[in-house]
């Protein structure tokens, strides 16, 4: 099943959206936001899958077109945002660039931050930004959003709490970054707001691609149009979400509509931390890695971050080349101010 929420308000207004992405049709009756139907998701979720079956079988009336331009976010804002960093490679690399080491346990135990939650952008709305200083990175990512979790939830339990599934860019601001974690208390101002694709989707329409709590395809990442990245989101995802659910509700709770996310995903390729597109390999799913790549190749980074009037495409296709969750597509662009 697929499910978006429309512009309209905090909240969006919830839709069903076709398997093509062709036609989409809203269920006021059933659950007027995705956070509804999610507070309710025992008696919501079989009626919104009859709707689904009945919207492939074009058997409904009252269907629209599915423009993802009038999409927001799956959530246009959550009650929590946890994004972990499951793709140690990437960990690895990232700290390289900082000159930090990297302990032994970061391949025991999961790294999680807490994401601002309450402004998420629309998927192809711009990323605003005040400073191309302040370094501008995208994160290409996967997510999950689930049900309700209780304090101290086993993987096994956690793994039975995921609703959802979409994709991320989580945007960062490495210029910032270094100086934040200095402090020793972690992201904030370096972590704006994030941004996730049109369409979330339940784990079964994933089909085989859905293995062990990861999802199976390569994430595809286009930086000003040109192919960046194509790592296998299934491939080197040390923590499952399952266990990275597990990890966040240690010691407290987690409540329907809560966001897990995945971490950059990365690939290491058969090499210490994989390779760049242009050198033949799988690429990857933020600027920083290949600026830390390109610092042990030749000594300094060559490829800047984002600048206004970048953009940055990322999507995932079937085994069929269709998309599944919808592009995210954004541009960065001068913030003018309230």
């Amino acid at each position: 099943m697929k499910l978006a929420s429309l512009k309209n308000g905090r909240d969006g207004r919830l839709v069903v959206v076709s398997r093509d992405l062709s036609t989409c049709v809203a269920v006021p009756a059933i659950a007027p936001t995705l956070q509804a139907a999610l507070d309710s998701w025992s008696s919501t979720e079989p009626k919104l899958r009859e709707v689904y079956e009945a919207l492939n079988a074009g058997q409904v009336e009252g269907a629209e077109a599915f423009d993802q331009d009038k999409a927001h976010s799956p959530l246009p804002r959550a009650y929590q945002w946890a994004d972990g960093s499951a793709y140690v490679n990437h960990v690895e690399l990232v700290r390289k660039a900082r000159g930090a080491e990297m302990p032994d346990t970061f391949w025991t135990d999961p790294l999680m931050y807490q994401g601002g939650s309450d402004a998420f952008l629309a998927p192809h709305d711009p990323i605003p930004m005040g400073d191309e200083a302040w370094g501008i990175d995208f994160e290409g990512e996967v997510a999950v959003i689930t049900g309700d979790v209780p304090m101290g939830a086993s993987p096994a339990q956690a793994a039975g709490a995921i609703r959802l599934v979409m994709l991320v860019n989580d945007v960062s601001l490495r210029g910032l970054i270094p100086g934040e974690l200095a402090k020793g208390f972690g992201f904030f101002q370096s972590k704006p707001s994030s941004v996730f694709s049109p369409v979330a989707v339940t784990p079964d329409e994933l089909g085989g691609a859905w293995q062990d709590g990861r999802v199976q395809l390569p994430l595809i990442s286009h930086l000003n149009g040109e192919l960046f990245g194509k790592p296998d989101a299934g491939q080197d995802m040390v923590f499952n979400f399952p266990a990275l659910i597990a990890h966040a509700a240690k010691t407290r709770p987690l409540g329907a509509g809560c966001i897990i996310g995945s971490g950059t995903v990365s690939n290491k390729q058969d090499t210490d931390h994989g390779s760049a597109v242009a050198d033949g390999g799988v690429g990857y799913s933020c600027i920083a890695e290949v600026r830390m790549i390109e610092t042990i190749n030749s000594g300094k980074p060559s490829t800047p971050f984002m600048r206004f009037g970048d953009t940055i495409r990322i999507e995932m296709f079937d085994a069929a080349g269709k998309s599944i969750f919808g592009s995210i597509e954004n541009e960065v662009v001068k913030y003018k101010g309230a």
